[in-house]
């Protein structure tokens, strides 16, 4: 093997080696300044504190949270009201959208309900971030008990507006 050649796959493998170190320095910083965000929107969020929704994980484009279902959520049947079930899936993809630290808002919104949640239930709210571009995006949420029974499915599309929750230069 000429001296070029090796020198050229050395620094091939360098180079590969230095983007691969640098993706994950990334992707690293990219998780640390998600958790940041959702702590600090956390902080900010009375009326998630005061029916007890949890932000369980948070990466960028994604938030897993959940709510217990109590006997003040309850409707004429019994059952939860459907608003506090999409309260939760509307926190889920509000956090899921401004986990890049960029201030983002509701542009629309839908949600079914397949099946009823009932006092007692731990529900959870996965949402999972579907097409991002520019300042638009679309966010899917499920919403299921602990057996697994999805209780409402939740599509929310976000714009992107000015502002930050955390300070850039105060970031990761």
């Amino acid at each position: 093997m000429h001296a070029r050649h090796k020198d050229a796959q050395a620094l091939a493998e360098q180079v590969g080696n230095d983007a691969q170190a640098l993706a994950e320095q990334v992707g690293n910083d990219a998780q640390a300044l998600a958790e940041q965000v959702g702590r600090a929107i956390m902080a900010n969020d009375p009326s998630s504190h005061f029916l007890g929704v949890t932000l369980d994980e948070i990466r960028p484009g994604y938030a897993r949270m959940s709510m217990r279902v109590t006997k003040d959520m309850l409707n004429g049947l019994g059952i939860c009201h459907g608003g506090f079930t999409y309260k939760l899936a509307d926190d889920a993809f509000a956090y899921a959208c401004n986990s890049y630290n960029r201030h983002a808002v509701a542009l629309a919104c839908t949600i079914t309900y397949p099946a009823a949640a009932k006092e007692g239930d731990l529900l959870t709210a996965e949402c999972v971030e579907t097409h991002r571009k520019g300042r638009n995006g679309t966010y899917d949420v499920t919403v299921s008990r602990p057996d697994g029974e999805v209780v409402a499915l939740f599509r929310g599309h976000c714009r992107v507006i000015d502002g930050h929750h955390i300070p850039e230069e105060a970031h990761p």
